[in-house]
């Protein structure tokens, strides 16, 4: 559910039409469980080591490709923020007096709002990951996950 007003724009904000198409497909292979529920309590980002536990559950028939991670210590997690506008080209994160471009910014406003945190590992309990380190909404799509710095033997 998107916030009151979170759609409209700013001062010196800029729209663009967005392309017809899509260049590329991809799946979704879990949700993402936080305590936020609305945009505005999310934090900016995530804290690995103070904050809350957050759980990744993945779908059917991903949970194999786990085999190994709890050996990792942390974790690069890829997500979907699928409540994001996707148009804006300039943006005003403080109400400002002028805008930024979108890529000079991390906000989750973006062409594609692909979001990625790295997050510690704090349990494995079959298709289900708890971590820490998360910064987006209750049942935020799941891209990928990736061992934080490389696999370990």
């Amino acid at each position: 559910m998107n916030d009151v007003g979170a759609d409209a724009l700013r001062p010196h904000e800029q729209t663009i039409g967005t392309p017809q198409g899509f260049d590329a497909g991809l799946w979704f292979i879990g949700r993402i469980r936080t305590p936020w529920t609305w945009r505005g309590d999310c934090p900016h980002r995530g804290d690995a080591e103070a904050g809350p536990p957050c759980r990744i559950e993945l779908f059917d028939p991903w949970g194999p490709a786990l085999t190994g991670i709890k050996g990792q210590e942390h974790l690069q997690i890829l997500y979907w923020m699928d409540q994001a506008r996707r148009d804006l080209v300039l943006q005003n994160p403080k109400f400002g007096d002028r805008a930024t471009g979108t890529f000079a910014l991390r906000s989750p406003v973006r062409p594609n709002p692909v979001a990625s945190s790295v997050v510690r590992l704090l349990d494995v309990q079959g298709p289900v990951l708890t971590v820490r380190g998360l910064d987006c909404l209750d049942g935020t799509p799941l891209i990928d996950i990736k061992a934080a710095f490389g696999a370990r033997a």
